[in-house]
């Protein structure tokens, strides 16, 4: 059973340039029409170049069922973006990234019209392999799968993705490009 008296987890809003300015509850940043905060998405490859993707929980309160990048989440306040994103591949996937490094960052205003919620995020991005065997949280993650971009092409036209998922993966290709060396084609 839920602990009601556990405290809400704070989110960083940032302005158009990624400067904090304040801090507000995570579920209040996002009903519409969202408040501007900080995030972050990884994306995570294996030696052959193909992309880890994952399939939310049913359970999650934001997006569930939905085919996504390998992790997303958001930094507690005070947090390096980088450090939050290799505490959730941690928390989420059960395994640490190699040669994780920055992608960039892209900002977006995308509202899920299922749940009525709206990312309004600037994301910085992350790419990386991994070298690891996965043991994903059956909280967060529902399903995982690794795809070529061929394939993510494919399962994109015929499956439901989260609202960010292309804007994010189109951010990260070039940097997705160096760390698979040409591997994965993306």
């Amino acid at each position: 059973m839920a602990n009601s008296s556990a405290a809400p987890i704070m989110l960083e809003l940032v302005d158009e340039d990624g400067t904090t300015i304040g801090t507000a509850e995570k579920l209040s940043a996002h009903v519409a029409p969202g408040r501007l905060h900080r995030a972050f998405s990884v994306f995570l490859f294996d030696d052959e170049g193909r992309l880890l993707l994952q399939r939310r929980a049913l359970g999650k309160y934001h997006s569930p069922g939905v085919w996504s990048n390998t992790c997303c989440g958001h930094p507690y306040p005070g947090e390096a973006p980088f450090a939050a994103a290799t505490r959730r591949v941690g928390e989420e996937l059960g395994v640490e990234p190699a040669l994780l490094r920055e992608a960039g960052t892209v900002r977006y205003n995308h509202p899920d019209p299922a749940s009525g919620l709206v990312e309004q995020e600037f994301n910085h991005l992350f790419v990386g392999l991994l070298r690891e065997e996965l043991r994903p949280d059956p909280e967060e993650i529902a399903e995982v799968a690794f795809v070529t971009a061929g394939e993510l092409e494919k399962r994109h036209a015929t499956d439901t993705f989260s609202t960010w998922f292309m804007t994010v993966l189109d951010a990260a290709r070039p940097a997705a490009r160096e760390v698979t060396a040409g591997a994965g084609d993306w």
